[in-house]
């Protein structure tokens, strides 16, 4: 008996929507991880784009634990000497609320080509307005361990 590897045309692709209000920010990156990777599908292999269009909503309205929003610094370099910047949390969150939930995702993801595919992927909107409802997309909850599709009433 043949072991059967999935081809990329043989991949399906979903849209699927997730709600980030009062979610913790690193349980939260690490779902949509998962989802973006697609190993929450029985033919996942490492090495293909297997995982779905992800779109966040309401991503500032995302928690931190503790008193990380304060003290948790996020750090980048400008190239030239002496060129080391910080920002706290609480600042970047004020400033680009989106991009805390982006830096998280961006640091979970394989550090090879399929990181910059999977974060073409992923669409983050601080409020609860997207532009892709001709995609009709899903809303899934992954507040649990699995990705499950809330019920539409």
């Amino acid at each position: 008996m043949k072991t059967q590897s999935v081809r990329p045309q043989d991949i399906t692709k979903r849209w699927l929507i997730i709600d980030a209000k009062d979610q913790t920010l690193g349980r939260l990156a690490s779902r949509v991880v998962h989802v973006l990777r697609g190993k929450h599908k029985t033919y996942f292999v490492p090495h293909l784009d297997c995982g779905d269009n992800v779109i966040v909503i309401n991503a500032d309205k995302i928690v931190l634990s503790g008193n990380k929003l304060s003290k948790k610094m996020y750090h980048w370099h400008s190239g030239y000497m002496g060129g080391i910047k910080s920002i706290t949390a609480a600042k970047l969150k004020d400033k680009k609320p989106t991009s805390l939930l982006e830096r998280a995702v961006r640091g979970m993801l394989p550090k090879n080509k399929l990181r910059a595919v999977c974060m073409k992927n992923l669409r983050i909107y601080a409020g609860s307005e997207h532009s892709h409802q001709t995609q009709s997309p899903v809303a899934v909850d992954v507040s649990g361990l699995g990705v499950t599709p809330v019920s539409q009433p």
